[in-house]
């Protein structure tokens, strides 16, 4: 049984996590010829002021822009 972890920064709503879920597992099905009732996927969500992108901190570049 295949275990896929996608971790990200908080913020995203259901809709796009629904769809982030369905869309791994399907093609992780698709690509590795395994059922895609054999997949088990979920997001683990970190909060965007412990997350770095290209030395940022997410929740910062979130603020700038925002304004």
């Amino acid at each position: 049984m295949p275990f896929i972890q996608i971790t990200i920064g908080e913020g995203h709503d259901e809709a796009c996590k629904r769809e982030l879920l369905t869309s791994v597992s399907r093609v992780a099905s698709k690509v590795t010829g395994t059922p895609e009732a054999a997949f088990r996927v979920w997001i683990v969500e970190v909060p965007a002021t412990e997350v770095n992108v290209g030395g940022t901190i997410l929740a910062d570049a979130r603020a700038r822009a925002a304004r």
